[in-house]
């Protein structure tokens, strides 16, 4: 079943220096943060954020969405696919830079996989 396709869903934008959160239908322009008024990233359709006050999860998220990856977990039609791996840590985030930079792939690879390649 297409969940995405059958009616029009909202995005998550977020605004990782206020650590906020939102839905919103995607438009043409851009979305402003309604407490600092920068334009907010859009996160994707599962982004679940993380409380305010957990700095270091928004510091994950942040490195995420720097890459320029979005918390997606379906095919766009919403179908087929289980979600994708994103890092929720600290300790995930920084296994995964030291494996790009052993191995040469890029880090926005690097992030989707779920286990970094081990170091010979």
């Amino acid at each position: 079943m297409c969940y995405y396709a059958e009616k029009p869903y909202k995005l998550h934008y977020a605004c990782v220096p206020c650590r906020v959160a939102f839905k919103r239908h995607p438009g043409p322009g851009e979305h402003r943060c309604p407490r600092c008024s920068e334009p907010m990233v859009c996160a994707g359709h599962d982004f679940a954020a993380p409380r305010r006050g957990n700095t270091k999860a928004w510091t994950v998220v942040a490195a995420v969405l720097d890459a320029g990856l979005r918390y997606e977990g379906r095919e766009p039609c919403g179908c087929g696919k289980e979600p994708t791996f994103r890092p929720r840590t600290r300790a995930q985030l920084r296994a995964r830079r030291i494996a790009a930079a052993r191995t040469g792939i890029p880090l926005a690879d690097m992030l989707g996989q779920a286990d970094p390649p081990a170091s010979a």
